[in-house]
């Protein structure tokens, strides 16, 4: 299968990976308010879309192997199901810790990224791809240390 040289992401996809930054950037600001009163609910929320936006950031890299199935091999599988089993785990520790891990997770998954997407000529997408892990990661982080204040 031939698959045609990708081109820089589109605006929409641009606009639509930046609002997705805005429960991230919500919650991790929101966690600084301890008046809240609503660390606990807080904490869950933002490491429940962390640990969604995982899952599809290692969902990407299902579809690409079954785009390019005779000559993918089980990698792109394995790694498919890997950032949702780790996202997992991430929720199942103490919100600190949970978030911490999710912000490594969407680290190497962006790692993952960088190393796969030029075998798919999906290069021109890294530059967001690094846009938006930095956001969320950065949002993960803030939130572990509003609950450690």
């Amino acid at each position: 299968m031939t698959v045609p040289l990708a081109t820089a992401p589109p605006a929409w996809a641009n606009w639509l990976g930046d609002g997705g930054l805005i429960p991230f950037a919500g919650l991790a600001l929101a966690l600084w308010w301890p008046a809240l009163g609503q660390q606990g609910a807080i904490s869950h929320a933002l490491a429940s879309y962390g640990a969604t936006i995982a899952s599809f950031l290692g969902a990407i890299h299902w579809g690409l192997g079954m785009r390019d199935h005779t000559s993918a091999g089980a990698g792109p599988y394995l790694w498919g199901v890997t950032p949702s089993l780790l996202a997992w785990l991430a929720l199942l520790l103490p919100p600190t810790w949970g978030l911490l891990g999710l912000a490594v997770l969407l680290g190497l998954c962006l790692l993952v990224d960088e190393r796969r997407y030029p075998r798919y000529q999906l290069q021109a997408w890294l530059p967001l791809r690094r846009r938006l892990t930095l956001v969320a990661s950065l949002a993960c982080l803030a939130g572990a240390a509003g609950l450690l204040r």
